[in-house]
């Protein structure tokens, strides 16, 4: 990793070293759209299935339940987060149906970490509002992509049906975490798409507080 992905898996670390033990408990009510985006990855016997910002692997034991003659990986930046997918994996007892693996999303080779050339479905779930180069992630999730790949996203939007007050205070709280919801996330999806020759499908969700979008390789 560079110097910078260095520095930002240190600052994961610290962020999560306690906060992993109580991560599922106190996100359950908030990271509106997991289940819904993990239920659309449509991953078939046989799909290569990674998890970009795996944490405490709580999405990849919910996508092995759904699909389980697919193979799961996931990757993080953080140490103290992988230590609790691992444990997570133990404990239903998928230790062999998940591969694991520390590494940065915007230069990620999966060739490297898990031996393959990549992946049929990637997905990302309230990761792109924490890694700094969010751009980056997406550009290296399309390279990792196979023929009629998808990538899968859902996270923070801009609140914009709900009340002013409500994105003042929940933007302020997600701060102190080095959460930044990304305003121009759409327009960055569109321009993904067209240079790839990709369709998108965009969709805001509750009312503005999250949105989900998939891009799909022809």
């Amino acid at each position: 990793m560079s110097d910078f992905a260095v520095d930002h898996s240190a600052l994961m670390d610290k962020v999560y070293r306690q906060q992993r033990h109580i991560y599922d408990l106190t996100r359950a009510w908030y990271l509106l759209g997991r289940d819904r985006m993990i239920a659309g990855l449509d991953a078939r016997p046989g799909l290569h299935v990674l998890e970009v910002g795996c944490g405490t692997g709580r999405n990849l034991a919910a996508a092995a339940r759904r699909f389980p003659l697919a193979r799961l990986f996931g990757m993080d930046i953080s140490s103290e987060m992988l230590i609790s997918a691992r444990n997570a994996a133990r404990r239903a007892d998928l230790v062999n149906e998940i591969r694991l693996a520390q590494g940065d999303a915007t230069t990620f080779d999966p060739r490297k970490a898990f031996g393959l050339s990549g992946f049929d479905r990637i997905f990302m779930s309230y990761t792109l509002s924490m890694i700094p180069d969010w751009q980056g992630a997406i550009a290296q999730a399309m390279k990792n992509l196979g023929p009629k790949g998808e990538l899968h996203i859902v996270d923070f939007g801009q609140q914009g049906r709900l009340p002013r007050w409500f994105r003042v205070l929940l933007f302020k709280w997600l701060d102190l975490f080095h959460v930044s919801p990304r305003a121009d996330m759409k327009s960055v999806l569109e321009d993904f798409a067209a240079r790839h020759n990709a369709t998108l499908e965009f969709t805001p969700l509750y009312r503005g507080y999250a949105w989900s979008a998939v891009l799909r390789l022809s």
